[in-house]
């Protein structure tokens, strides 16, 4: 009976050091993968939503799978790097002249009050006095402006770094997304056996969900983000707005998140009501209103509903609540993570229902 007991044992203990050794391993993984996982992530999400493309690619290339995953990271890099690198190098030149401009009035003084000041209501009177008051005694410019002059040389070393940052994590992205395109029906055929192990068959099902999720939300948030940045040139043109095309592109990046593009056109409407009058003014915030932002609530939801089945509120609150929790990269996760909790309850409370009507349902 003793003989017999030790080499259950013995099964065991093997057993416990296979899987010790097994976690240990991917604990070391996810430890040394972790600074990678954000762009990873970024990197699957456009090739799952380009795949189509990539395939089409494919056929035009004769079935030359490192051709067309090399021409499908050349158009991302043009996407996604290019305009970065951009807005980052404006962004980076609009600090350093403001850091200078602060500075030459930290030396030389404040100019003289701008003439539609007085006209503000209310307050606008008693900034002019007070600002006459500082040009008429020199010490106390210093005493306004020191202690801004920490805060905006922290500002334009953190604007140069979070440029800088973002431009290194999607250029990894788009490296990354070359060899998923490549190896992507390798990945994707170890995926499914790795699922079908753990969830049986209906693991196809959630991977058919999390895909057409995926793909609803990217056409529907870029897609939107396109036509309202679009939009926005128009009106930025016709009001006459100088850099049409770089506040154009800022409405196009503001878009990606809901109600963004309101930080762009309302400043601008303000502005030109001070510098243009009230005529241009208004036009721009009737454009900003009734087009840029009236093109959301139309173009989202029909691109979306034709890319997923998830219903269009659940997609809002995923948007929102995906870009709070994991920030931009949540805009794509939140909803696919609802899409795939959606469908697990449908799986519980209809068990009996087929896997392929359930996917037709939830995933389209």
């Amino acid at each position: 009976m003793a003989r017999s007991t030790l080499p259950s044992l013995g099964g065991r203990l093997d057993q416990i050091a296979g899987f010790a050794v097994v976690l240990l391993l991917l604990i070391g993984s996810v430890i040394v993968l972790r600074p990678f996982f954000s762009p990873l992530l970024w990197a699957m999400v456009l090739t799952v939503s380009t795949w189509p493309l990539y395939l089409r690619l494919c056929r035009w290339t004769g079935g030359r799978r490192a051709l067309a995953a090399g021409i499908m990271t050349l158009l991302l890099g043009a996407a996604f790097v290019l305009p970065l690198l951009l807005v980052g190098t404006r962004l980076a030149e609009n600090a350093r002249i403001l850091w200078e401009a602060v500075r030459l009035a930290f030396v030389n003084g404040p100019p003289e009050p701008p003439a539609w000041l007085p006209k503000i209501p209310l307050v606008g009177a008693d900034l002019a006095r007070y600002w006459q008051a500082v040009i008429g005694d020199p010490s106390r410019v210093g005493e306004i402006l020191q202690p801004l002059l920490a805060p905006l040389r922290d500002l334009v070393l953190a604007s140069g770094l979070t440029a800088g940052t973002a431009i290194l994590q999607v250029s990894m992205s788009v490296l990354a997304a070359y060899f998923f395109y490549r190896d992507g029906a390798t990945i994707g055929r170890y995926l499914r056996a790795a699922g079908e192990r753990i969830a049986g068959e209906g693991a196809l099902h959630f991977f058919a969900v999390g895909e057409n999720t995926v793909r609803g939300i990217v056409y529907g948030t870029v897609g939107t983000a396109i036509v309202q940045g679009g939009l926005a040139v128009v009106g930025f043109l016709i009001a006459g707005v100088p850099a049409a095309f770089m506040l154009g592109f800022v409405t196009f990046i503001l878009s990606l998140f809901p109600v963004g593009a309101p930080l762009v056109w309302v400043p601008t409407a303000i502005w030109l009501y001070y510098v243009e009058g009230i005529g241009w003014a208004v036009f721009m915030a009737l454009w900003g209103a009734l087009v840029i932002s009236g093109a959301d609530n139309i173009v989202r939801p029909y691109l979306i509903s034709r890319g997923s089945k998830l219903p269009f509120l659940i997609a809002f609150m995923g948007i929102i609540g995906g870009a709070a929790a994991f920030g931009f990269l949540g805009i794509f996760l939140g909803p696919t993570l609802l899409a795939l909790a959606l469908a697990l309850m449908r799986e519980w409370s209809s068990p009996d229902e087929p896997a392929s009507s359930a996917s037709g349902d939830a995933g389209g």
